[in-house]
């Protein structure tokens, strides 16, 4: 089989990222985007949708989190529709409710090459220590345009905010193990009645 792995290089004057990805890995990372908070997210996204995955971002965090945390999505969901090709042979679809102790939050994807973001998330405080909860919701757009694929995200319960943030993170990378998968019944064909994803 054909390896689903990719490196994306990103320099701008507000950051330098260096992202690979593998997404038949086993969930191993490294983190280092100097945003720590944000590492622990990445490393959430990384073990529980086993996809290996390297991230090395300096940015201007003199100035806040926001470009290095938006950058970073941009470049890992380039490295993941890099690493997919034409897409073919993967499982496509998968949705998820996923509960940590009082939250619950609910993740459906569609690995469709039509990028679109639904977020029915709200957080009761602007920071998780030191991390501006809006950056949660820029990520995931950001990821989302860039891999190409239809990603809902709705947190129905839940009280604290670094526990719905971090279902969110784990929500998606579940989708994105299940979506990703081979297809045991199709390996070779993409799956779409027009033969081809993305238009």
């Amino acid at each position: 089989m054909a390896s689903r792995s990719a490196e994306i290089s990103r320099k701008t004057r507000e950051t330098e990222i260096a992202i690979s990805v593998d997404i038949d890995g086993a969930g191993r990372s490294e983190m280092a985007t100097g945003v720590g908070f944000f590492d622990h997210m990445l490393d959430q996204l990384s073990r529980h949708s086993l996809i290996d995955m390297k991230v090395t971002a300096k940015g201007d965090l003199h100035i806040d989190d926001h470009h290095t945390v938006e950058d970073c999505g941009i470049a890992i969901g380039q490295a993941l529709a890099k690493a997919l090709g034409d897409r073919r042979g993967i499982m496509r679809y998968a949705s998820i409710d996923l509960a940590m102790d009082e939250t619950l939050t609910r993740a459906a994807i569609d690995v469709s090459g039509r990028p679109f973001l639904v977020w029915d998330v709200s957080f009761s405080s602007p920071k998780i220590g030191t991390f501006d909860t809006e950056l949660v919701r820029e990520f995931f757009q950001a990821l989302a345009q860039n891999a190409g694929v239809t990603l809902h995200v709705a947190n129905l319960h839940g009280a604290n905010n670094h526990h719905i943030a971090e279902t969110c993170f784990k929500a998606v990378a579940r989708v994105l193990r299940a979506a990703l998968e081979r297809d045991p019944r199709q390996p070779d064909a993409v799956p779409s009645t027009k033969g081809t994803l993305g238009g």
